[in-house]
């Protein structure tokens, strides 16, 4: 049986290769990739964190409300620039089709 540690590296992988291929595409706003690549941001913080917090604490990183909540954040942050990006593009889109029909 995998252990979810070993579930989680290994689930990096596909994730890269959607990122591979997001960006290879060029179809996806900007703003929404950026965000897509700071989730791997909040991989690489939550990390250290979550070792920090079994080394420290001898607690699961989940069970350190500042520490959990600090890497969360880059969780958060990722979501929302994710939102707005494709919230953009829509906006964009819905204004090129407004411009079309005055024409």
């Amino acid at each position: 049986m995998l252990s979810k540690d070993t579930l989680f590296a290994l689930s990096l992988f596909p994730y890269l290769g959607f990122l591979w291929f997001m960006t290879r595409s060029r179809q996806v706003p900007r703003l929404a990739l950026v965000g897509f690549y700071m989730t791997l941001v909040f991989v690489a913080i939550t990390i250290p964190a979550g070792i920090y917090a079994r080394v420290k604490y001898g607690a699961a990183l989940a069970n350190v409300d500042w520490l959990h909540g600090g890497a969360e954040f880059f969780l958060t942050l990722s979501n929302i620039l994710v939102v707005l990006g494709f919230r953009q593009a829509i906006l964009q889109q819905r204004q090129e089709l407004s411009d079309i029909k005055k024409s």
